[in-house]
């Protein structure tokens, strides 16, 4: 089968690599179907990887991914085959102190698809054939496989949402609208936001934020001080999503918070320097999310539902063959916010 294999910077290679074997107890076998790049993994291919955490290994890259079921364990029940499901990258032990407290997504042994945070490295989910647990396997009847593979991004937007609390009525401001800030728009407004702000620096992703629902929106790049408006007083904003990593950004939105706000931090861009004295004088609070768990098959029940409609999101599917130009592509955000690899060559790929 082929693979999409990371060896260093700007060395990503499709690969024959060994087919996986029948499914033991409890696992099924999978025909990969659509696979979303992430930042994590153009991270990996541009960078060799973010932060402390290294490249050591060659390691095969995905975690946003869809598959039909192709056989079953023993034990597993709930699944048939040829059925889609959403394969959740989460694999918490179950055992360690975060997991009996009730914090898988913290897991200490924690086993994530695509992950040089480990060594030996956990290898990813662009492969042809997957084997996983049954309990990974979220059925996803009346998505496409596209639609699926968004599973795992749209969790990462509704765990923010549930760290927050109530949103009921609440005015938001979502700062940086690649994939996640977009996200973040779609779920707050789920969670009942009524006035949602967005921020970047390019009309591309701002335009994509109107489109899925933004009610205003302020472009950084042109009007630096765009924000300055929403400071007034003792600021605007009871929620914001900080989703950019920018200091520049986390820094002008605290400044638009009112009083016992809440911030939420999803932006990975390294350490920032804030302004502690408002963050203290308006009883901000400063929250962290981290991945996700339960939320993901809510994130998959609520696109059934047409409650959040992902499909905009998703501007390029590229066939596997083509899977290097994908993530280039990925990587431009002037022209696309999801890229997905199409892996089943029965689903039509779009550009």
């Amino acid at each position: 089968m082929k693979a999409i294999v990371v060896h260093a910077a700007h060395d990503v290679r499709i690969e024959d690599r060994p087919m996986p074997l029948a499914p033991a107890p409890g696992q099924v076998l999978l025909r990969l179907a659509a696979g979303g790049i992430c930042g994590s993994d153009l991270h990996y291919a541009q960078h060799g990887g973010f932060g402390a955490v290294r490249l050591k290994e060659p390691m095969i890259l995905g975690h946003e991914v869809s598959a039909h079921v192709v056989a079953l364990g023993d034990g597993v029940d709930g699944l048939r085959p040829g059925q889609l499901v959403a394969i959740s990258p989460s694999r918490p032990c179950g055992a360690c102190r975060y997991c009996l407290e009730g914090l898988p997504n913290h897991c200490e042994n924690m086993r994530f698809y695509g992950s040089a945070m480990p060594f030996p490295h956990i290898q990813g989910a662009f492969r042809e054939y997957l084997l996983a647990d049954a309990r990974q396997c979220v059925p996803a009847d009346g998505l496409t496989p596209a639609e699926a593979a968004m599973a795992e991004p749209l969790s990462v937007a509704l765990h923010a949402t549930r760290r927050v609390g109530g949103m009921l009525g609440a005015s938001v401001l979502v700062t940086g609208c690649g994939p996640i800030g977009l996200l973040a728009i779609l779920a707050a407004r789920r969670a009942g936001a009524d006035h949602i702000v967005a921020a970047d620096l390019s009309d591309f992703t701002l335009d994509m934020a109107r489109r899925v629902g933004a009610d205003e929106t302020v472009n950084l790049a042109r009007d630096p001080s765009g924000l300055a408006a929403f400071a007034a007083g003792k600021g605007t904003f009871g929620v914001m999503y900080e989703c950019s990593g920018a200091s520049a950004a986390l820094n002008a939105g605290i400044a638009a918070m009112r009083p016992r706000g809440i911030i939420m931090q999803l932006g990975l861009g390294g350490d920032m320097t804030i302004p502690l004295g408002l963050l203290t004088a308006r009883e901000i609070d400063l929250r962290g999310a981290f991945r996700f768990h339960e939320e993901f098959s809510l994130a998959v029940s609520l696109m059934q539902k047409r409650l959040i409609d992902v499909r905009p999101l998703i501007t390029h599917s590229l066939p596997l063959a083509d899977a290097l130009e994908a993530f280039q592509i990925a990587a431009d955000r002037s022209r696309a916010v999801k890229a997905q690899i199409v892996f089943d060559q029965t689903e039509e790929p779009t550009q």
